[in-house]
């Protein structure tokens, strides 16, 4: 029976037969009461004096290598999950400036309190960052109004639902805050910037990346978080065309505190072919976002006419929304067309699967686009650690990935179906009915409301609540 002698701190040797004998090296000096069989070692086998290397694995439990295509709120989100368990993650970002400058081009982004609750559990000092420069939203009244008069059509409560399940309240904060934030906590030393992944390659054990630089790096899974035009997803399943949702939107960011600031957070006025959402941001500025159903516009970033147009198609309407757009200066106004893309049954094949936008671009409507991302995170990361405590197996990453796509598509389809059905709702509001007279008589036309709306109201006031409750509270987590 082979005998085990210590030889230094972190040696341990093997006497076989004859003079050859197996010495095992390894980094832990506490660790050389037994050979452990989830443990990596060097093995190196000395005959007659003379040391050969037999084979040279990897230290205890090899650390999963983690790539992440995309910086942007799910990728750095992921990371920061990733780096908190231990494991090797690197993230590839074509333009981190670009990303940092969504903040303008796209304006804050809401978190609900099922996402927030996501942050919280993975890191709770950024979670405290986060709400500490975020507005709260959800201590205020939220809802639907006409565009014209202003009257509340319906309103949502998000306070009950988080209180109940102890969340933290729904908030809205600055996309470039949000990304400083993560990225100042993922760290330099993972991000790598002017890294645009343009290609990859499965191998039975890895997947190598393609950057366009021509640098490869290997790892054992591959994360597509790089957005709706995402390479990884190109890659994985074809090139196709987004999908045009019929809407360009203009949004405009304005220091500008209306009379209504400490009652109304965020809301959406309703008219035919248009809606306008109005959201307090904190920090004594308002953000607007005036979405109107037309082509896709050839040059989405015009210099100047972009607040006269707004005036045009908004000029009737009630006095909040009048204020907000008159208020904004010309070049704080941008424009951007909204695409989205097909629900798809797979997010990934091998060692590769998409997280986010990549996987699942939705409209704007239910402001979800950012929360499905962080749930996405988590649920990969509560099955990546199933992985990582039996050893990073090929077949079980694969499992892994497999099971992270089958337990967040359905929740997610029905995001975005969802927001794709209020869309077409919040454009097709019509409340009167138009009648046209005689021409010679004095009145040609008179308006009556129309008796769909009553129906609306109440479909609204007792399904909607539910609807919120179940958006809120996340992915079954809480």
């Amino acid at each position: 029976m082979a005998s085990v002698q210590i030889l230094c701190a972190c040696t341990c040797q093997v006497q076989l037969q004859g003079s050859i004998r197996y010495r095992y090296d390894y980094g832990y000096p506490h660790h050389h009461d037994k050979i452990s069989k989830h443990r990596y070692y060097s093995i190196r086998v000395v005959d007659s004096g003379n040391e050969m290397v037999l084979s040279n694995l990897e230290e205890e439990k090899r650390k999963l290598r983690v790539l992440v295509a995309g910086g942007g709120i799910g990728g750095l989100v992921l990371a920061l999950a990733a780096k908190h368990r231990g494991y090797e993650v690197k993230v590839f970002e074509k333009d981190l400036s670009a990303v940092r400058g969504e903040g303008r081009h796209r304006g804050p982004i809401q978190l609900l309190s099922g996402a927030l609750a996501v942050l919280e559990t993975i890191d709770q000092s950024v979670a405290r960052q986060i709400m500490e420069a975020g507005c709260v939203t959800a201590n205020r009244t939220n809802g639907l109004a006409d565009g014209l008069s202003g009257d509340w059509f319906s309103v949502f409560d998000l306070f009950t639902p988080a209180s109940r399940k102890r969340l933290p309240l729904t908030l809205v904060i600055c996309r470039m805050a949000l990304q400083d934030i993560l990225v100042n906590k993922v760290g330099s030393n993972i991000i790598r910037n002017k890294s645009k992944v343009v290609d990859f390659i499965q191998e039975p054990n890895k997947v190598r990346v393609i950057l366009e630089n021509g640098e490869q790096h290997d790892g054992d899974i591959l994360i597509g978080a790089d957005g709706i035009w995402s390479e990884v997803r190109s890659k994985l399943f074809g090139q196709q065309e987004a999908n045009y949702s019929g809407f360009t939107c203009y949004s405009g960011l304005t220091s500008y505190v209306p009379p209504y600031i400490d009652t109304v957070g965020y809301r959406v006025f309703l008219g035919l072919n248009q809606y306008f959402v109005a959201s307090d941001v904190g920090h004594g500025k308002m953000q607007w976002y005036a979405f109107h159903g037309e082509p896709p516009s050839s040059d989405p970033f015009p210099e100047a006419g972009k607040k006269k147009r707004l005036l045009d198609l908004f000029g009737n309407w009630c006095d909040e929304v009048i204020a907000l757009i008159s208020e904004t200066p010309e070049h704080m106004i941008i424009q951007r067309d909204i695409y989205d893309r097909d629900m798809i049954n797979t997010w990934g094949i091998g060692r590769v699967t998409l997280l986010g936008d990549a996987a699942h671009p939705m409209q704007p409507n239910l402001g979800q686009g950012g929360c499905m991302a962080i749930e996405d995170c988590y649920q990969l990361i509560l099955e990546l650690d199933k992985v990582a405590k039996h050893g990073s197996d090929g077949s079980e990453v694969i499992s892994a990935l497999r099971r992270y796509e089958k337990k967040r598509i359905p929740r997610v389809r029905v995001l975005h179906t969802a927001s794709r059905m209020a869309s077409q709702m919040l454009v097709n509001y019509r409340p009167y009915i138009e009648f046209k007279f005689w021409p010679l008589s004095n009145v040609t036309t008179m308006q009556i409301k129309h008796p769909g709306i009553h129906v609306a109201q109440a479909l609204f006031k007792f399904t909607f609540p539910q609807f919120v409750t179940w958006m809120i509270a996340g992915h079954g987590l809480w």
